[in-house]
């Protein structure tokens, strides 16, 4: 999943955080849904890809998702304050 701020997503790269419906549970990776099915969102493992390695948009995140992603990430990256 994406997870840099749409202002850059003009650029060759963009930012993303891979998910899994079989990783660990764990507290810095919060579960997200895509259709009907729960994932995790691994913020630990966050990295740039090129935009053509991307494929179809798969959803969109909630607000209260996507505020859990942004607090997992700012745990995994020390930016909690």
């Amino acid at each position: 999943m994406i997870v840099q701020v749409d202002e850059l997503l003009g650029l060759s790269t963009v930012v993303v955080a891979p998910t899994s419906r079989s990783a660990a549970p764990a507290t810095f990776r919060p579960v997200v849904r895509f259709g009907d099915e729960p994932t995790r969102v691994l913020v630990e493992q966050v990295r740039a890809v090129d935009v053509q390695r991307l494929d179809e948009q798969a959803g969109r995140l909630s607000a209260a998702e996507q505020r859990a992603v942004d607090d997992a990430l700012a745990t995994v990256l020390g930016l909690a304050g």
